[in-house]
């Protein structure tokens, strides 16, 4: 029986150094391109030839549209328009991230903390970005917030700056923590079924309808977590616009 752990290896699919810095292209990188590729097919396919009654496709993009929204307005409030672009466009990766992971023999690119933590870094950049633009220096009022007594003024910038310095850090293990314990499990309840099915079919009966369940179930997580860290995002994001 394999280690359920290996399903996480990085295997380098074409090796390559540049000045001895390694810029193979892995399977983590095949995962990632793939799920940029099936998020950009899956919009250019549900918004085509929109229609008043709407297929399946085209509810399904509209209900998850509205969805993030209906979140970003109610956390950042009614200048969150033109910030729609850039959260809609992480929670479908995300998404597109994790539920590719789901599939048999795939790779699971949201597994691995670099990449959640490569992920969360560019929000987390980005928002800071948008946190200067709109508010300069004043930007710096979010690690220190109103009414506090003078004398504690250092003491709460330091705890607000470790905070405000650790979001990247728990957003990208949140994702990460969540897609390896579900694909752990995954796996050894299918060992499970090999395990029992060489006794008798009969005892691998109640492991696989057990992987069924758990396997609906980390769908459904695969869309909570990108919702989740979209939810987050959208928190960070109205610091970055309305400050405290």
């Amino acid at each position: 029986m394999s280690n359920p752990l290996e399903q996480f290896k990085i295997i380098n699919l074409l090796p390559l150094k540049v000045d001895g810095i390694d810029l193979s292209f892995t399977n983590a990188s095949l995962s990632l391109s793939l799920s940029a590729l099936c998020a950009i097919v899956y919009m250019l396919l549900a918004t085509r030839g929109q229609s008043v009654i709407p297929g399946r496709l085209q509810s399904s993009i509209e209900v998850m549209y509205m969805q993030i929204e209906s979140t970003l307005q109610g956390v950042v409030g009614n200048n969150h328009a033109k910030y729609m672009p850039f959260i809609f466009s992480v929670f479908i990766f995300v998404l597109m991230c994790n539920l590719l992971g789901m599939l048999p023999y795939s790779f699971s690119a949201t597994s691995h903390i670099a990449v959640t933590f490569a992920m969360a870094a560019i929000v987390f950049v980005t928002i800071n970005i948008i946190g200067f633009w709109n508010h300069g220096v004043r930007y710096f009022s979010v690690l220190l917030p109103g009414g506090i007594p003078i004398a504690m003024v250092p003491l709460m910038f330091l705890i607000e700056l470790c905070a405000y310095l650790s979001r990247p850090f728990s957003l990208s293990l949140r994702l990460a923590a969540n897609m390896v314990a579900g694909h752990i499990m995954i796996k050894i309840l299918a060992m499970f079924i090999i395990m029992s099915g060489a006794a008798s079919l009969f005892l691998s009966a109640a492991p696989f309808v057990l992987l069924t369940i758990i396997i609906g179930f980390e769908i459904f997580i695969a869309l909570l977590q990108a919702y989740i860290f979209t939810i987050l995002a959208c928190v960070y994001l109205s610091d970055a616009v309305n400050l405290h």
